[in-house]
């Protein structure tokens, strides 16, 4: 029915009718038979088939277009080639940041402009080019073919070093319109004759006249037009060069030196658009380790390497003043032996003196006495009249350090910005916080009256036990001061370690640790806090050399050690770290310089975080970063999830590397950079560099109380296996016990950072070996990185509510986060059907009240206190482990109790609510 309602109505009308009789019937195929030769010419003939592609002609046309591209791009890589070969500053450019196609069609239109301006070629296509730069730029036309020469060097061989192109346009378009108004106006501004502008090629041209009579006509003045002209010519060399207005003076007189050939020892650093030096690696070759370690491959780094970051060697001073004062050296050292073995006069004695005066310390060691042969004590006069006089500003005993630098704190000065601040995935641009938002510190005195005469009650305790040891240096630290005792010959060094209660009365203080020998030094350390600390900024340390040298996402500012050096560290070296301590030790404050300095120093394409808080209240300043995945998680029940979802992203990264054959992160973000990784066939993957990954968990105790055994499986598998995957994690607890910091977890986190303890037992957990129970807290460490045999005493940098709330506000203005919903998302649990339970759900609910109150889950509990048999008890224990209310089976062990008391009513209505 459908059929035939659906037909045309012509097709309808000749149909037969359905009530038609016999007879119509029986005529119909007489007529229908004599009509069908003429219907067969009307049938639709079959379709032929049509060439739809490209034809022979075209397809040549392809071939010959691709030929001669093929041609050109050979010869372009082949003159980028020579001319990145001059020099050394452009031989490491990346093959996708080559423009050498470009720069050879440059170099052939610069010849071109050549033969048609200088040689004056016949021929149509030379006098359209002649007329055409005569015609827009005049005189200066003659200049035209070096400019093209000198933009085809540099796009051959960095086209990116000259900063963006829209402010190279614009300077390049201020200089030009000011110099051609200048030259307009100074060849009398001719002007254009019944459309002929042949006046205008003897001067500055189409455009140099329109520049300089629009602004005839507005001012009247040639001697305001032209300063006016001039001062826009300098605005774009001062564009063209990036060179802000307070450093003219400084590049004027940088390139006067270079044109006298007057060369310094720092010609190979150079100044940022700040002020700020920086080495002289090119930019690109900088923003090329942003994801690698220093030395840019994984097969070029250091056999002997550690997560501590040392200051940059200064270069040795060359020259007549260093050759004199190695030859005075030379002298006293003379001099000095002879008179030790009481053979020399007392000339020369003044070599020594630095200042009317002022002495060296040798001879305040050396006035005090030496014994005779025969046992009777010798004084040299002279030295001791030296050793009489006041004391020079350096310690007693001291020698001048070989490479520690100035201990003074660094110029409070801006950071310079990152180099490598690209544009982030979306072509979103991200500025990193300035340094002015993190305050500077207090300056750091090397002596105090308070060291001085700590050395004299030390000295004094030496000499009353009968101990032949001399105090012959000490090196003041921002909590602590390290005295250096040297003993005699055959002096054994128990002595001094068996009087450490009698060297803490004598200078009032219980917090005395002695370090025997100190690290590379043939000296023992006496280590005694400051009663006039130090305050040491984040900012301070963040502006040191170690960070400024280094341009990892990954390094973080921990503070200054005793000697009063910076003490950085790259977290991706260590690659995890264990921080505990008391309450009050300094442990939160060590946490937010570490998320600080990250956020100072990283973009959200460099470094994801995942930060766990039970406690609610530490982490919550960082809330809505961009480098968040997740927001702060701090429900522990969802921590131990987003444990469970590091460890699948970390498989996922193993898989990329096994497939692609790469073995490290590093080396696989560098490779999809440069595009050197290919997708299999028929995959709409698009591959992207994978940021570090840093997982931060404030308070590993909370975690371990409600799923031990999840979290600590979780934790040791990322702690084995995520340092080549670029996952770290830092472990910070306030209770370093055996059951919260087990020995899995020990084994496979090999940095420590330890604040002061309440109990030995608490610092041989955290370093196995004490020492931090002598700390005297508030920021006082003690820091083990990987590979090192001895801690370093390090006082932590401090970063204040308002500096982190700067930090915060200025990141989040730049990108809004982007969290993962499946981080802190329940697996798929193995829950049995709602019809499992049955009738017995008032059976199941006194079961969990009672699990849940006594926080002790046995099937045999549930037999006498329920008074179920056997069977029931281990179905209702089965039930309460499918709805995440106890752990799994131990065998005889009681089942953990996986639910707080205070959560039982929760629990007790999702049950209730799945019937």
């Amino acid at each position: 029915m459908a059929t035939r309602t659906s037909s045309p109505p012509r097709a309808a009308a000749k149909a037969p009718a359905r009530g038609s009789s016999t007879r119509s019937t029986a005529k119909a195929p007489a007529k229908s038979a004599a009509r069908r030769p003429a219907a067969r010419p009307a049938q639709r003939p079959a379709p032929r088939a049509v060439r739809t592609g490209r034809g022979p002609i075209a397809h040549t046309f392809d071939a010959i277009a691709r030929l001669i591209a093929t041609i050109w791009m050979g010869i372009a890589r082949g003159v980028g080639a020579v001319a990145r070969s001059v020099g050394h500053t452009a031989r490491d450019l990346e093959p996708e940041h080559r423009r050498d196609g470009v720069g050879l069609f440059l170099l052939a239109v610069s010849l071109v402009v050549a033969a048609a301006v200088w040689f004056q070629l016949a021929g149509q296509v030379f006098h359209v080019t002649r007329v055409a730069v005569a015609g827009s730029v005049g005189k200066v036309g003659w200049l035209v073919p070096l400019g093209l020469v000198y933009a085809a060097v540099r796009t051959l061989r960095d086209p990116q070093k000259g900063g963006p192109v829209g402010r190279q346009v614009i300077g390049w378009g201020a200089l030009a319109l000011g110099v051609l108004g200048i030259v307009q106006i100074a060849n009398g501004n001719p002007q254009p004759v019944n459309g002929d502008s042949t006046d205008l090629q003897s001067a500055g041209g189409a455009i140099g006249y329109v520049v300089a009579s629009l602004l005839l006509d507005l001012l009247r003045s040639d001697f305001v037009v032209v300063p006016l002209l001039a001062l826009l010519a300098f605005f774009g060399v001062l564009v063209i060069t990036a060179t802000p207005l307070y450093q003219v003076p400084h590049r004027l007189a940088e390139f006067r030196d270079r044109a006298l050939g007057l060369h310094h020892d720092d010609d190979e650093a150079h100044v940022d658009l700040d002020g700020d030096r920086y080495d002289g690696r090119s930019r690109r070759d900088r923003s090329n380790k942003l994801f690698a370690d220093e030395t840019g491959s994984r097969s070029e780094i250091p056999a002997y390497d550690s997560p501590v970051l040392a200051e940059p060697q200064p270069k040795k001073r060359r020259g007549k003043k260093a050759a004199a004062e190695k030859d005075a050296l030379d002298l006293a050292q003379e001099f000095s032996s002879v008179d030790l073995l009481g053979q020399g006069d007392d000339v020369g004695v003044d070599l020594f003196q630095d200042a009317p005066g002022e002495t060296t310390g040798f001879f305040d060691a050396a006035a005090d006495g030496f014994e005779d042969e025969d046992g009777s004590e010798r004084t040299n006069p002279r030295l001791k009249k030296i050793a009489d006089k006041p004391a020079r500003t350096a310690p007693v005993g001291a020698r001048e350090p070989e490479n520690k630098g100035e201990l003074e704190p660094p110029p409070h000065a801006q950071l310079p910005q990152r180099v490598e601040q690209l544009a982030l995935s979306g072509d979103i641009t991200y500025t990193l916080p300035d340094s002015s938002v993190l305050k500077a510190g207090d300056a750091h005195q090397t002596r105090t009256a308070a060291s001085d005469e700590i050395v004299s009650r030390l000295q004094g305790v030496l000499d009353e036990f009968g101990i032949d040891a001399r105090v012959t240096d000490y090196t003041r630290g921002p909590t602590v001061t390290r005295y250096v005792v040297e003993v005699g010959v055959g002096v054994k060094v128990e002595k001094i370690l068996g009087i450490q209660k009698n060297i803490a009365y004598a200078v009032a203080s219980s917090e005395v640790r002695i370090l025997s020998p100190i690290p590379g030094k043939s000296a023992v350390g006496v280590e005694i806090p400051n009663r006039d600390k130090e305050i040491v900024s984040l900012g301070d340390v963040l502006r040191s050399g170690n960070a400024r040298s280094n341009t990892h996402p990954m390094v973080v500012g921990l503070g200054k050690d005793v000697e009063g050096g910076f003490v950085v560290a790259n977290l991706a070296k260590m690659p995890h770290l264990l921080v505990a301590g008391a309450t009050g030790s300094g442990k939160s404050s060590f946490i937010n310089s570490m998320i600080t300095s990250i956020l100072m120093r990283s973009t959200p394409d460099e470094v994801r975080m995942i930060m766990v808080d039970p406690k609610r209240v530490e982490l919550t300043a960082y809330e809505g970063v961009p480098h968040l995945i997740t927001p702060i998680i701090t429900n522990p029940k969802k921590a131990a999830e987003a444990l469970e979802w590091v460890c699948r992203e970390m498989d996922m990264r193993y898989d990329d590397l096994a497939n692609f054959g790469f073995r490290h992160i590093d080396d696989f973000n560098k490779a999809v950079r440069a595009g050197k990784v290919e997708v299999p066939e028929h995959s709409e993957r698009v591959l992207s560099p994978y940021p570090y990954l840093l997982v931060v968990i404030d308070e590993l105790a909370d975690l371990m109380m409600v799923a031990p055994r999840d979290v600590e499986s979780s934790v040791v598998r990322i702690t084995q296996l995520a340092r080549a995957a670029g996952i770290h994690l830092i472990l910070a607890t306030q209770r370093p016990s055996v059951d919260v910091v087990t020995g899995l977890i020990k084994a496979n986190v090999p940095s420590r950072l330890a604040f002061a303890t309440s109990s030995l037992a608490d610092s041989r957990v955290v370093l196995d070996q004490p020492g931090a129970e002598k700390l005297v807290g508030q920021g006082d460490g003690l820091f083990l990185p990987m590979g090192a045999s001895k801690p370093i005493r390090v006082q932590g940098s401090w970063v204040g509510d308002s500096e982190i709330e700067a930090v915060v506000k200025h990141v989040k203005t730049q990108l809004e986060p982007t969290y993962r919903e499946d981080v802190t998302a329940a697996p798929e649990s193995k829950r049995v059907l709602d019809d499992d339970i049955g009738d017995d759900m008032d059976l199941v609910v006194q079961a969990i009240e009672l699990v849940v109150s006594t926080q002790f889950g046995s099937t045999s509990m549930l037999q006498r206190k329920l008074r179920v048999g056997f069977a029931k008890a281990g179905r209702l224990m089965d039930i309460m482990e499918s709805r995440g209310v106890v752990g799994p089976s131990e065998g005889s062990k009681a089942r953990d109790v996986l639910v707080k008391p205070d959560e039982i009513d929760g629990v007790i209505a999702t049950i209730q609510g799945e019937m």
